[in-house]
């Protein structure tokens, strides 16, 4: 950046990064405008545990100015404002107020800290023992590497040792100021550490470095990551230090905040949506082994029904995905719009959910297969309502959503003549529920599909069919416009499948038989924080937050191994909810797994022995996921597939995509017969973590999406570990 734009920018850059920035994030959640902001200097004293905090009503976060998300221009996803976002998230999950309280200097923030002038640090830390003596931390939130950073065009920096003799600025008090200092003191005398001053972000660091006034600096990694969105100015030159664990700083007389936190930092882990976007054919597709689809969660698409994963549509997916021999992952979107977007974006490859083709959604570059459903709207009104035709409608209100084909529809109608109100129910809202609300009398009327209506008339709803309109409608599969490959295979898997008895069969369980209709209603899974997912719920909850694990994360594991069923028994001799060998149980102190308390508590101790031979600096997810593939496979399997990730160049410290790839190379001789345990199906574990993991998102995903801000605001079960 050259200096005249530099003088011309530096007075208007805050207000423009600030004004872009906060448009980004009202976008993600505009419930965080409730934040307040303070310095130091405004900051009251206030110490003790959570209990304190929230009599208080504010959680207090502690950071530098440079890691706010108001700072730097969000041209992609930010690490840092992701960390911040979800330490709003906890305050505002336990109703506290998040006040950010603004440090000028990185040294100021533990002692600000431990003085009580703020309840939580969320500013990149690294956890090492030094700190560790003065304050608590929370579990890993992410992990970094730290790198030196010097000019694009300065090439006399490629090693460590090379900060001989070259000036160095970073912030007092930090990692790489200590580690600097004992290189100085110990090996590199020639070093001149510099101290970023006060009030001194890191874009001004960045243009001191471009303007030759300094030869280097230090970054954590997801640092370099945002600024090097938008600059061009600096290079990496080397890597500081190897990969280092980053968590959130608290006050040592804090615990059940270190717990609260703990817990709720684990539940976003794993449910967090780091989704690749991936907007490629089926070529790639086959490679990935993964077909990720769009689904809306109603009796007709995706729903839970006592724990297992349902639906008329999704069982289509399932056999399409069957077919190509691809493992199914589902999104619920948590509006209508985003069944474009998202598809559009790569973060799915099929959109389903009755969609009726349009010209609009093609002109944005959504292409439709062939119809596999074919359906009469009705006019729905209440059981006793009077209405026979359309006439009758006039100066009645039909509620639909805006973004429905419903609304589409019922525009084209008053076009022509007809004289009713036509009013937007929320997005949010499923068709099933403007049904309910049209038999309570709350709505006059509503539009939906027979399919639709036939499940709200099974169970006896109070409402009828008024008429039918006269055009059938078409229902489709939307797929990329760029991905003629997928489309064709689907138009064909649709062409073999339609009508054919396994179609029939399938449409007769969700739509016309009745028993089957009110056998699915009532074991729907409507509130999963609640707890309806199994039988066993109340007991999967003790023992659960007892050994520190996600309920409902441990009830997708227990159906995996035994569907619920406490008389389960394996071919190998594994028994009861959780498939434990009677040895195995009998070693924790367990006698008759059989018996559901003893067999679910068994399991999640043994889940627990597991995740303690883990290391407790890998990251909170990973020595989960490596938890459960030892749970499936034994703990020395999972060790050697580390090992061998190690050896093959994928990184020993991640399960999916690294790990998991290492344990499928553990069937084949050439790498069985120098592992440790030798050969294991290592498609078992794999599938299984995958299984489990889908099933975990999906109870509390669908949970989510039914009780809508209710549902986050809910403490979470996970507790620290």
């Amino acid at each position: 950046m050259c200096d005249a734009k530099r003088k011309i920018l530096a007075p208007m850059l805050p207000v423009l990064l600030a004004g872009l920035s906060l448009f980004s994030y009202t976008q993600e959640a505009s419930a965080f405008l409730n934040r307040s902001y303070s310095t130091l200097e405004k900051s009251i004293i206030l110490k003790g545990d959570f209990d304190n905090i929230i009599r208080h009503g504010k959680l207090r976060i502690l950071l530098t100015q440079d890691f706010t998300s108001v700072t730097y221009l969000p041209r992609r996803r930010s690490p840092l404002a992701a960390q911040q976002r979800m330490a709003e998230e906890f305050a505002l999950s336990h109703g506290l107020t998040p006040e950010l309280v603004i440090v000028d200097n990185f040294s100021e923030l533990i002692p600000a800290l431990v003085a009580g002038k703020g309840d939580i640090i969320v500013n990149n830390l690294t956890i090492n023992a030094q700190r560790r003596q003065k304050i608590s931390f929370s579990v890993p939130v992410t992990q970094v590497r730290e790198q030196v950073i010097t000019r694009k065009d300065d090439d006399s920096i490629t090693r460590v040792s090379d900060l001989s003799g070259k000036k160095v600025m970073v912030n007092r008090g930090s990692t790489f100021w200590h580690a600097l200092r004992w290189l100085k003191k110990n090996k590199y005398p020639g070093i001149e550490i510099l101290e970023i001053p006060n009030r001194v972000q890191l874009e001004q660091l960045l243009d001191m470095l471009a303007d030759g006034e300094i030869d280097a600096t230090i970054l954590d990694s997801n640092r370099v990551e945002i600024y090097q969105g938008y600059r061009d100015d600096f290079k990496v030159a080397v890597d500081f230090s190897g990969r280092r664990n980053i968590g959130w700083g608290i006050r040592k007389d804090a615990p059940r905040l270190v717990s609260e936190i703990n817990r709720y930092i684990q539940l976003e882990h794993l449910t967090d949506e780091t989704e690749t976007a991936f907007v490629d054919d089926l070529e790639q597709i086959k490679k990935r082994k993964l077909l990720r689809v769009l689904l809306r969660n109603n009796a007709a698409s995706y729903f839970l029904y006592r724990g297992e994963l349902m639906g008329f549509e999704y069982e289509l997916a399932q056999e399409f995905a069957r077919y190509h021999e691809l493992r199914l992952e589902v999104t619920v979107p948590r509006h209508q719009q985003e069944f474009t977007t998202w598809l559009l974006e790569g973060k799915a490859d099929i959109a389903m959910g009755f969609l009726q083709p349009s010209d609009s959604q093609r002109r944005l570059g959504i292409e439709f297969t062939r119809p596999y459903h074919f359906a009469r709207q009705h006019m729905v009104v209440a059981k006793n309502d009077p209405v026979k035709q359309l006439s009758d409608l006039d100066n009645r209100t039909i509620s639909v959503r805006r973004d429905s084909g419903y609304w589409e529809t019922l525009t084209k109608l008053q076009q022509q003549g007809a004289k009713f109100t036509l009013r937007a129910a929320t997005d949010k809202i499923e068709t099933e529920q403007l049904i309910e609300k049209v038999a309570s009398g709350s709505y006059q009327a509503t539009l939906a599909d027979e399919q639709v209506l036939d499940i709200e008339l099974a169970k006896s709803v109070g409402v009828r069919s008024a008429f039918t309109l006269e055009q059938e409608i078409s229902h489709a599969l939307a797929v990329r416009a760029g991905n003629p490959m997928l489309k064709q295979e689907l138009d064909e898997f649709i062409k073999r499948i339609y009508k054919s008895e396994f179609y029939n069969l399938l449409y007769y369980k969700y739509f016309k038989n009745k028993g089957s209709v009110l056998k699915l209603s009532k074991g729907r899974i409507v509130d999963t924080l609640e707890g309806q997912i199994s039988p066993y719920d109340n007991l999967v909850q003790k023992y659960a937050e007892q050994y520190g694990f996600d309920w409902r994360l441990i009830t997708a594991q227990m159906f995996q191994e035994s569907r619920f069923d406490p008389k389960a028994k394996s071919g190998s001799g594994a028994r009861g909810l959780m498939q434990l060998m009677p040895r195995t149980a009998l070693s924790l102190g367990f006698k008759n797994i059989d018996a559901p308390a003893d067999g679910i508590q068994a399991g999640i101790k043994y889940m627990s022995w597991l995740g303690d031979r883990f290391s407790k600096e890998l990251p909170v997810a990973e020595r989960l996921w490596f938890s459960l593939a030892a749970y499936n496979a034994g703990i020395g399997h999972v060790h050697d597939a580390r090992r061998l990730a190690g050896q093959i160049g994928l990184d020993p410290d991640r399960w999916f995509e690294n790990t998991e790839s290492a344990m499928l190379l553990l069937a084949k001789k050439k790498y069985s017969s120098k592992a440790r345990y030798g050969f294991v199906n290592g498609r078992e574990p794999v599938n299984y973590v995958r299984d489990i993991k889908q099933r975990f998102e999906a109870y509390t995903e669908l949970g989510d999406n039914l009780l809508g801000a209710s549902a986050r605001s809910q403490p979470s079960v996970l507790a620290s570990r």
